[in-house]
């Protein structure tokens, strides 16, 4: 009898893994799969718009933008020619506006350097800005059909509690790891509906917290639902506290204009339109109190305080526009709670 070598063995275990995994959840994923705009359509345009919207945003608060979005800029070339402002207010509510940049910067490569088509080859892919091994796995696997992996957190969570993998899930040589993994069971044929059926997987059924294990088509095969410990994993790398910041918003008005400024071009926010703020002063404060809110960003939380400041005439440094002129910038979210109260003020 041939005697197995270490390699063989590997090679072995892992489409002993596919054939016990694999079918189950592409049967699981063709019955169940939720119906989405990108999905029924995977052009590549379409799945990387929708894969960079995607991050750090809900399906559910994703659909309105996307289909806004590819009404507007249907293909790569007009994403590479849109007015920076119009691209910006597109985004507006999204957050991570830095997303739209890339977006936009992107498309502009690939009308440079690939005549316009995005590239296939996921070397080429990840060249592009914007795009790490997630959104390159993504829009390889879905809109081209090649089997590289798309491991964001859903899809590790799924694996961690398949393994009962015990090492934070946090670093990039965990991602490694499990892309490798991922990569050499893909099955022949279904590289876009495997990928998809591990996110949908991760989204719907093995969710964060408690997972809905009566309904997971590979439950048979995971190792923390044998030993009860569903919660025990993934292990999830330490959070490092938000810095807060106490920041006072000014509503300038002077006659039926209001005043808004432009942040930098770089850092939190770049670009984008704001009502006049800063770091709240130990001074005693001028103007009407207009309330408090709080904004959350993924690294500081704003403690804001507003106050309505009647001017007899236009200061300098600021850019005075009226209601419909401020409606047309993208403005943040961070500014909502204020923005509500120029609008009820007739601003």
């Amino acid at each position: 009898m041939k005697q197995q070598t270490p390699t063989n063995i590997e090679v072995q275990r892992k489409q002993e893994l596919l054939n016990r995994i694999a079918p189950g959840l592409l049967t699981w994923y063709d019955k169940s799969r939720r119906s989405l705009p990108w999905r029924e359509e995977p052009t590549p345009h379409r799945v990387w718009v929708s894969e960079i919207m995607l991050q750090q945003t809900r399906v559910e608060a994703v659909k309105p933008y996307f289909a806004r979005f590819m009404e507007r800029l249907p293909d790569i070339e007009a994403l590479a020619e849109v007015d920076d402002d119009e691209l910006l207010k597109l985004w507006e509510g999204l957050g991570y506006y830095s997303r739209a940049r890339n977006l936009k910067a992107a498309a502009q490569q690939i009308v440079t350097e690939y005549g316009g088509e995005m590239p296939s080859d996921y070397r080429e892919l990840l060249k592009l800005k914007g795009i790490g091994s997630y959104t390159a796995g993504a829009v390889s696997s879905i809109a081209f059909k090649q089997p590289n992996p798309a491991v964001d957190g859903n899809v590790l969570r799924v694996l961690a509690r398949m393994e009962c993998f015990g090492e934070s899930i946090g670093s990039d040589k965990v991602k490694k790891r499990f892309r490798e993994a991922l990569r050499d069971i893909y099955p022949t044929g279904e590289c876009g509906a495997f990928t998809s059926a591990l996110m949908e997987l991760g989204e719907t059924v093995c969710t964060v917290g408690t997972p809905s294990c009566a309904r997971c088509p590979v439950a048979a095969y995971c190792a923390a639902h044998r030993c009860g410990e569903e919660a025990l994993y993934p292990v999830l790398p330490e959070k490092k506290p938000r810095r807060i910041e106490n920041r006072r918003v000014l509503l300038l008005l002077c006659g039926d204009m209001c005043a808004v400024q432009r942040r930098a071009d770089t850092g939190l926010l770049a670009s984008m339109w704001e009502l006049p703020n800063d770091l709240l002063p130990d001074a005693p404060e001028t103007g009407e109190p207009c309330g408090e809110a709080v904004h959350i960003f993924s690294h500081v939380e704003w403690h804001m305080r507003g106050y309505i400041v009647r001017c007899r005439e236009k200061l300098p440094g600021y850019v005075w526009v009226t209601r419909a002129e401020r409606e047309a910038l993208a403005m943040p979210t961070a500014f909502r709670y204020y923005r509500k109260k120029l609008e009820e003020m007739g601003y």
